[in-house]
């Protein structure tokens, strides 16, 4: 794998953590989702894994494996924020009805 790719993952991954973050705090967020968010940290406490951490290295990376996907899948489930208004050219408020929810 390439070392460019492994960092622009990475560094997707901690943009994601924060808005995970910042969804689970906001009120606006679904409670379902919400508890969809502690599978996360409750997969990496939990005993029971995919490939027990008793095996050295081979379980540890099925946390490095599942947890980014975990956050990637709950990212893409939370509800984007509908831009209420837009401006029109001559500055003035204007609702904008071309939001369509995914």
């Amino acid at each position: 794998m390439n070392r460019f790719s492994l960092l622009a993952r990475f560094l997707t991954f901690r943009k994601e953590l924060v808005t995970l973050w910042q969804a689970f705090v906001s009120s606006e967020t679904p409670v379902h989702l919400k508890a969809l968010m502690l599978l996360v940290p409750a997969y990496l406490l939990s005993p029971i894994d995919l490939i027990p951490d008793v095996i050295p290295l081979l379980g540890w990376v099925d946390d490095f494996i599942v947890v980014p996907l975990l956050v990637s899948l709950i990212v893409k489930l939370l509800p984007q924020k509908a831009p209420i208004y837009r401006r029109t050219a001559d500055g003035a408020k204007e609702i904008d009805g071309t939001y369509r929810r995914r």
